[in-house]
């Protein structure tokens, strides 16, 4: 019982108490620290948050407005005389968010035509990693519906979605 006393008084000078606590005294209240309370508004830092799960308001323009402005990316695919280019837009800007072409060096030097089948594909695949990386999983592809539907758009269209792009958005929930 001694050596119990004696070692219980060494633990109060090592730890700096000069008395020890009784269990039936209150124990000591932590002190509130003002920087960790919890704000009453709270402000979503990540804008894409909502759009991922579908909740984010899509604007709907007006109705005489072709293609339409219900989306929250589009995919605009455009073929001219030399090259061959793909850009994806958001609903709030006209500058592209992500493109890929042909005329880029990388694709260029690995084609043997800037304009065939072959670099539909090549373009497809290439853009639909971009996506992945930028974290963009659904686009919308509104079509021209007096276009001509070429084995190239359609090569184009399954890289996409081999790619793991699905070429349309889900449907908005309203809570």
């Amino acid at each position: 019982m001694a050596l119990l006393a004696a070692l219980l008084r060494r633990v109060r000078l090592q730890s700096g108490w000069s008395e020890a606590r009784s269990l039936t005294q209150a124990a000591h209240k932590p002190e509130i620290n003002h920087n960790e309370d919890i704000s009453k508004t709270f402000v979503n830092r990540n804008p894409r948050n909502l759009e991922q799960m579908a909740l984010a308001v899509k604007d709907r323009g007006w109705a005489t407005v072709w293609p339409t402005k219900h989306f929250y990316h589009r995919l605009v695919f455009q073929r001219s005389q030399h090259h061959i280019s793909a850009e994806v837009f958001s609903r709030d800007s006209n500058v592209p968010v992500l493109t890929c072409s042909t005329q880029e060096w990388a694709l260029k030097k690995e084609l043997s035509s800037t304009r065939s089948v072959s670099a539909c594909r090549a373009v497809g695949e290439v853009l639909a990693q971009r996506c992945h990386e930028a974290g963009i999983t659904h686009l919308v592809y509104h079509e021209v519906p007096w276009a001509f539907h070429t084995e190239a758009v359609q090569t184009f269209w399954t890289a996409m979605k081999e790619g793991g792009v699905i070429l349309s958005e889900p449907r908005r929930k309203f809570i």
